[in-house]
């Protein structure tokens, strides 16, 4: 079969366009919470002290290598970790692909999603749990279980996956999947709507599951990543409205009566403070600041 030439040029330029379309960098970034990963119920999972931690570091990496598998098949190109569950270093890091950046420690400015930039495509949320004011959901919490009763972002309750949906959307990244119990996959949905969700464990309590295997969950995960990745752009960023109000609800009275003896925050209950920031970068920094400040604090 002979080609004309005009219909040969066409050819040829479809398959460059090809070639560079496959050449074209695909970001991805993932935040790796703990709570959320299968088979996790109580803090013998959660912590160095716990006898089962060990273990579940290595489940946590295992879905994480899960995810990244299921970013790579769906073309991603480069891929940044961030270890966002605690103390932020339970990833075990010798086990993930030499081209994989891992951000670990804390206290960071962004938190669970430090590292993203608006160079991103996408991205993921794996091991994730519900908020504070959930009354379902394994370990329900936002940002920490011992201090704080809830989070509101202009007036409406979240998890620290609206937080952090909305962080990336400040850069223009969409949130494409969400792994975690079925309370947490759900909150998620209900803000960011056609977010791929693995519900790999369902809720019996705040310390009981009915969950997948390991094995079983990652499989999942590795298929709902690729599937989020895929349709990105139906999907879009989260943006909140600016500029944000941040009431922070602590479980105790006093923090929040020292804290107001600055002047921008206010007091708006008996454990609530209220803070107004001009973007949600704002808002986290102030976060991690409450969390991490201490007068004693050591380098």
């Amino acid at each position: 079969m002979r080609f004309s030439p005009a219909l040969l040029t066409t050819f040829i330029a479809s398959v460059l366009a090809a070639g560079a379309a496959a050449q074209q960098p695909l970001k991805v970034f993932i935040s790796a919470d703990m709570e959320g990963v299968a088979g996790a119920v109580t803090p013998e999972q959660l912590g160095p002290t716990g006898f089962e931690y060990n273990r579940f570091r290595e489940f946590m990496t295992e879905e994480v290598l899960a995810a990244i598998e299921g970013a790579r098949a769906a073309g991603a190109t480069e891929i940044v970790v961030a270890d966002s569950h605690g103390n932020m270093q339970n990833l075990l890091i010798d086990r993930l692909p030499a081209d994989v950046t891992v951000v670990r420690g804390s206290p960071r400015p962004l938190s669970m999603m430090q590292g993203i930039d608006s160079t991103f495509a996408a991205a993921v949320f794996i091991g994730y749990h519900s908020a504070a004011t959930n009354q379902e959901g394994v370990r329900a919490h936002t940002m920490s279980s011992a201090r704080y009763a809830a989070v509101k972002l202009n007036g409406t309750p979240i998890a620290e996956s609206a937080m952090n949906a909305a962080i990336a959307g400040h850069f223009g990244v969409p949130i494409v999947m969400i792994s975690g119990d079925d309370a947490a996959v759900a909150e998620l949905q209900a803000v960011v709507p056609g977010v791929e969700g693995a519900v790999v464990k369902r809720a019996i309590g705040f310390h009981a599951a009915a969950t997948m295997t390991p094995e079983a969950a990652r499989a999942l995960i590795r298929d709902r990543v690729r599937a989020g990745i895929a349709k990105r752009a139906e999907i879009g960023p989260r943006r909140v409205q600016t500029p944000v109000r941040m009431e922070l609800t602590f479980k105790n009275y006093r923090p929040a009566e020292i804290l107001a003896y600055l002047p921008i925050v206010e007091r708006a209950a008996d454990r609530t403070i209220a803070y107004t920031a001009p973007t949600i970068l704002d808002i986290s920094r102030f976060l991690v600041f409450v969390g991490a400040f201490s007068a004693d604090i050591d380098p």
